[in-house]
C-alpha cells in the first residue's frame, strides 16, 4: 500500500509542478519551505484519501508521508497557505 501511495503522490506532484503552478518569480526574501506544487499535492491527497479534518490529515502526513516532503507545516500554517493558494486551486 505504501508503495502505491508514494507512486500516486509522486505522479500528482509532477503533474501539479508541470501544469498547475506558475513559474516562481524571483522576489526578495526567503524561499518558501513548501512549494506551491507540494502544497497542492498535499491538498489533493487529503481529498482523495478522505480526510475531512486538516488536523487528522497532517497527523497522517507526518507519520506516513514525511519521507516524501522535506517540510510539512503545522495546521495553522497549512491552513494559511491553502487559503492563499485558492487561485491556484480554482
Amino acid at each position: 500500500m505504501t508503495t502505491d501511495l508514494d507512486t500516486l503522490l509522486t505522479a500528482l506532484y509532477v503533474f501539479c509542478d508541470d501544469h498547475l503552478t506558475p513559474p516562481e518569480r524571483r522576489r526578495p526574501g526567503r524561499r518558501k519551505k513548501l512549494s506551491d506544487a507540494e502544497l497542492l499535492c498535499l491538498a489533493v491527497a487529503q481529498v482523495l484519501l478522505g480526510f475531512p479534518s486538516q488536523h487528522h490529515w497532517l497527523r497522517f502526513a507526518y507519520g506516513r508521508l514525511g519521507h516524501l516532503f522535506p517540510y510539512l507545516p503545522h495546521q495553522p500554517g497549512y491552513h494559511k497557505r491553502l487559503t492563499a493558494a485558492t487561485p491556484l486551486i480554482l
